[in-house]
């Protein structure tokens, strides 16, 4: 069992934040989040980074549902970076970039450049692709099409393409947060700045699903004075209305008070799936 498996190609932006805390001759590319997690788990890698959230359109859904419904693994770190999103073209397409006839990108990149394509770029279509390092790649493999690929500028690098609008982002502050996973409950410790302690629980609430029992659940929490920084419900995609919660706690999992709400949580129905306590690290823009 060996590498870390990240959710590629090279110049991705997990591949960013997988290299901004491991050496990049450990990093192993997967075409999708759901090969990085099973990597993990059939322990074919020792690590995987995939991304979790963006701060301009949340969740990312296909890693939180895999998560809970796919994988036993757990979080040993979490990733903070900063995200700029560029516009860019193969250098054969550099004069006339205006005329693209279509833009690739992931489907996240393509929804934080909402504005900018809605109103620079209205009548130019847009594609989905798997990355948005990918996206680049298919530009730099395709001179002979006129496309365009939002990607990061670790990316245009990589692949000879040329930047001609940067920035195309819709808000300044535009974060994502990349998970580390494990098969085992650890803790990832570095040298660097970390912000405090969080552990993540995905819970399933009671069947019979009785008046007030979210109220109840999230009593659990406030009452011990457990701060949750963030609670997000997905769909248990067992019928229209049932869902299981995610929350961040802001505190040790082996925490006396913390022991004492998964106690309660069980006594009143509740499951309660565990992915470990972990630190965030932060890195600096590309």
């Amino acid at each position: 069992m060996t590498g870390i498996a990240y959710l590629g190609p090279e110049a991705s932006f997990t591949h960013l934040a997988a290299k901004s805390i491991y050496p990049a001759d450990s990093l192993v590319p997967m075409r999708t989040i759901p090969e990085c997690i099973e990597a993990v788990s059939q322990q074919k890698a020792s690590l995987a980074v995939v991304p979790v959230e963006n701060a301009l359109e949340g969740t990312v859904p296909l890693t939180i549902d895999y998560l809970f419904h796919e994988a036993d693994v757990y979080i040993q770190a979490e990733i903070l970076a900063p995200i700029a999103q560029h516009l860019m073209v193969h250098p054969d397409h550099v004069k006339h970039w205006d005329r693209v006839e279509t833009i690739y990108s992931h489907p996240h990149a393509l929804a934080q450049c909402h504005k900018y394509l809605s109103y620079r770029l209205s009548n130019v279509p847009t594609e989905q692709y798997s990355s948005t390092a990918a996206a680049a790649k298919l530009c730099a493999e395709h001179p002979e099409l006129a496309i365009a690929a939002i990607a990061n500028e670790t990316a245009a690098h990589e692949y000879g393409l040329v930047i001609v609008e940067r920035d195309i982002h819709d808000f300044h502050f535009n974060h994502t947060r990349f998970l580390v996973l494990g098969s085992k409950k650890d803790r990832l410790e570095r040298p660097t700045k970390k912000e405090q302690i969080k552990t993540t629980w995905m819970l399933k609430l009671p069947q019979d699903d009785r008046p007030g029992i979210l109220h109840q659940v999230l009593s659990v929490f406030a009452w011990r004075r457990l701060n949750l920084s963030k609670i997000e419900s997905r769909p248990l995609k067992t019928g229209l209305g049932h869902y299981f919660f995610i929350v961040d706690i802001l505190e040790e999992e082996d925490h006396i008070m913390m022991k004492g709400a998964a106690e309660e949580l069980t006594f009143l129905g509740c499951t309660v799936k565990t992915l470990g306590s972990y630190y965030t690290y932060e890195t600096e823009s590309e």
